[in-house]
């Protein structure tokens, strides 16, 4: 299976009409045809569904768009890997990033970085911890800042000194936004909205103890943005992290006994890197060392 040919494909997926992905790839119609029908031979599915006006993605040309867009950004990593010279660092270093109060020391460290190495830029992938590993795992991203706990053995890490607190994001004219702390029994009666992330559940269901039973979850989310939405339409109660981020109308509380976690910037372990990633590697190893 041939790159070229995944890009065929993708293009068609894109545009849902041979004759216009034809035009735009620059081959013939009967080319991308006969290109498309040994695709779908070699992985022995149909990948397109024919329309009067159009073709659309079958359930298995849904899956392989998929893997063809990871494909595709893998060949563009590798060409960027070895795209620099030897006298100054280039290329494009692939971070993923959950939403947490660190993200300010690594954008230090990032800033820190580009003053030694200008031409290096950075692509940073928001998402929570699961999302970034597995993408770390496909290759499509080279280091990720994970909120502990997390399963880190397959990685080489270094700790960041900000500690991420937790607490719950309520309507700004809540009874419960003239409290000091928030406490597990003044949140029972209230419908809470919690982090996807399981081991981050358990950590809350840990802090809530022997009420835990009596919690009224009604929803989750990833992006506490959209979650203060939420609150802020009187759906329910956000468990969250802390954030330097004002979101109108609600109100931060922190939780008390405190629940405060540590992040670590993390990197597949035993793995050969581009000399600039290995370079950023070395550089945030030091420089993180240095601030704790």
């Amino acid at each position: 299976m041939e790159l070229r040919v995944l890009n065929y494909f993708l293009m068609v997926a894109r545009e849902e009409n041979i004759t216009r992905a034809a035009q735009l790839l620059h081959v013939t119609q009967p080319t991308l045809s006969r290109q498309l029908a040994q695709l779908e031979e070699e992985l022995g599915v149909k990948l397109f569904e024919r329309k009067s006006h159009n073709i659309v993605l079958t359930e298995e040309g849904l899956l392989l768009r998929r893997r063809a867009l990871e494909m595709r950004l893998l060949a563009d990593k590798i060409k960027n890997d070895f795209s620099g010279d030897n006298q100054n660092l280039t290329g494009e270093i692939s971070i993923g990033a959950g939403e947490l109060m660190s993200v300010n020391e690594l954008a230090k460290l990032i800033a820190a970085f580009r003053t030694h190495h200008p031409l290096v830029q950075f692509d940073l992938m928001s998402g929570n911890s699961e999302e970034i590993r597995d993408r770390m795992d496909q290759g499509l991203l080279e280091v990720g800042l994970l909120i502990e706990p997390v399963a880190i053995d397959k990685y080489s890490f270094v700790r960041m000194p900000q500690k991420e607190r937790w607490g719950v994001l309520v309507p700004a004219e809540s009874p419960l936004a003239q409290l000091a702390t928030i406490t597990p029994a003044d949140l029972i009666q209230h419908p809470l909205l919690i982090a996807q992330s399981n081991p981050i559940q358990n950590e809350l269901s840990s802090w809530f103890g022997p009420l835990a039973q009596q919690v009224n979850v009604v929803g989750t989310y990833t992006l506490l943005y959209n979650a203060a939405a939420m609150v802020r339409q009187g759906s329910g109660i956000a468990l969250c992290l802390e954030l330097a981020a004002d979101y109108a109308g609600t109100t931060f509380i922190p939780l008390s006994p405190e629940l405060n976690l540590t992040s670590v910037l993390v990197w597949k372990a035993n793995q050969a890197f581009s000399t600039t990633t290995s370079a950023f590697i070395r550089f945030a190893e030091k420089y993180l060392k240095g601030i704790s």
